[in-house]
């Protein structure tokens, strides 16, 4: 697909990979809106200071993904649309679900019913392998049963049945694209790796929850190229696709790699005011990502430990932008 001059559509733009998607996007040459989420800074997320109204391809709109006016308004007359908003950290959705029903179902269908109307060409919708809960069977293909182990991947499955729906019922020409855990440099102290890199860069502790769930880690580059080509696929419409390398880790052999990297004097301390509800805590999350390969040519190209190294010297750059001593929820 030909990039240059495709009016595209971000929301969920100034987030850690709606930040990295712009900024191929922009590579690319489209013309790129970026929805952020309003606030009274007029701030842009992660997507501050590295853009203004100078730049020709980008126009940056602020607003609320649960207004549907809004939403209608920004889908209007776009080529393409990559649906990002969303809440996504898991301790957070304990304390407020409700926010995440509103934020994430109710905005993935404000999404469909604007991009339904506007006759938008492809909508990517964006889940989140935590849909599967812990795994039954390793690796997870997108036949893998969906599991609402907390509210927040309740409320993910619930989004994508949305855009599902819409698709089936409406042929909606949607494709969702399913990523496992995605990290590189903007990721927010939310994620597991920003929390180890901090704290290994600006002291002798890492403290941490339960060391063994295996997570398979994508650099954010490879996830971005994930959307991008999911969007110029035809196959993929109607289609839910996992992307992530097919590779497991416990977080404790992740620590281990990054503190290797960031400060090897750095020891491990268990809190356990960072320990998930045994019910709600997802042990195993290892990707099959041959639907990916097949229909959308994706694979992931960049070695983990070549992409932690990358994350690490960015951090080192930033630390003083993190909260290093804060649990981050």
């Amino acid at each position: 697909m030909n990039w240059q001059d495709k009016r595209v559509l971000v929301t969920g733009a100034g987030g850690f990979i709606g930040s990295h998607l712009v900024d191929e996007l922009i590579r690319r040459e489209a013309e790129v809106t970026a929805f952020v989420h309003y606030n009274a800074r007029n701030d842009w997320g992660m997507l501050e200071g590295r853009y203004d109204e100078r730049t020709s391809n980008l126009t940056v709109i602020a607003g609320d993904i649960t207004d549907s006016l809004f939403v209608r308004k920004a889908v209007s007359e776009k080529d393409i649309v990559f649906h990002l908003a969303a809440l996504i950290g898991i301790p957070y959705s304990y304390t407020a679900p409700e926010s995440y029903i509103n934020t994430n179902i109710k905005g993935a269908l404000n999404i469909m019913q604007a991009c339904l109307d506007a006759g938008t060409d492809r909508v990517v919708h964006t889940s989140t392998s935590e849909v599967y809960g812990t795994a039954q069977y390793t690796p997870i293909d997108e036949n893998h049963p969906l599991q609402g182990q907390s509210p927040y991947s309740a409320s993910k499955i619930g989004a994508d049945k949305i855009a599902e729906s819409f698709y089936c019922s409406f042929g909606l020409r949607v494709s969702t694209i399913r990523p496992f855990n995605t990290f590189g440099p903007r990721q927010s102290a939310r994620a597991v790796i920003p929390t180890i890199i901090t704290q290994a860069l600006t002291g002798d502790t890492v403290r941490l929850g339960s060391l063994n769930p295996v997570r398979d880690l994508t650099y954010v580059a490879d996830t971005v190229d994930g959307f991008i080509r999911i969007a110029e696929s035809t196959k993929t419409v109607g289609k839910t696709i996992n992307t992530g390398s097919g590779q497991g880790v416990t977080i404790g052999e992740l620590t281990e790699m990054i503190i290797r990297l960031a400060n090897p004097k750095a020891k491990t301390v268990c809190d356990d005011a960072r320990i998930r509800p045994e019910n709600s805590e997802v042990m195993k999350l290892v990707c099959d990502n041959r639907l990916a390969r097949e229909l959308a040519g994706w694979e992931p190209k960049i070695p983990l430990e070549d992409s932690l190294a990358r994350t690490v010297r960015w951090m080192r750059d930033n630390v003083r932008s993190y909260k290093p001593g804060r649990y981050n929820v």
